[in-house]
């Protein structure tokens, strides 16, 4: 009869253990899977940000651009001036 018994008070500490085993391994699953998932949103957004990076201008860049056009243009308007001035066309 004491082995009835201690088999009843076995049976569902072995099936309560199991189940909480169970919630272990899926909280450990569900956590790897998110950091994974996280890992990968981190990593797409910074290809797309260089993305963006790529096809846009900055400030800076536009305003360099803009004095460098201007000292071409100022270069050009020179040396028309000096081909005028020996009589030659621009």
């Amino acid at each position: 009869m004491s082995r009835f018994c201690a088999r009843l008070v076995v049976l569902p500490v072995i099936l309560g253990s199991a189940l909480m085993l169970q919630g272990c391994l899926v909280g450990a699953v569900v956590g790897t899977a998110g950091a994974v998932v996280g890992g990968a949103a981190q990593v797409t957004g910074a290809v797309v940000g260089a993305g963006v990076d790529a096809v846009t201008t900055s400030d800076e860049e536009t305003k360099a651009k803009r004095e460098r056009e201007q000292r071409e243009y100022e270069r050009e308007q020179r040396r028309c001036q000096q081909r005028q001035s020996q009589g030659r066309d621009c």
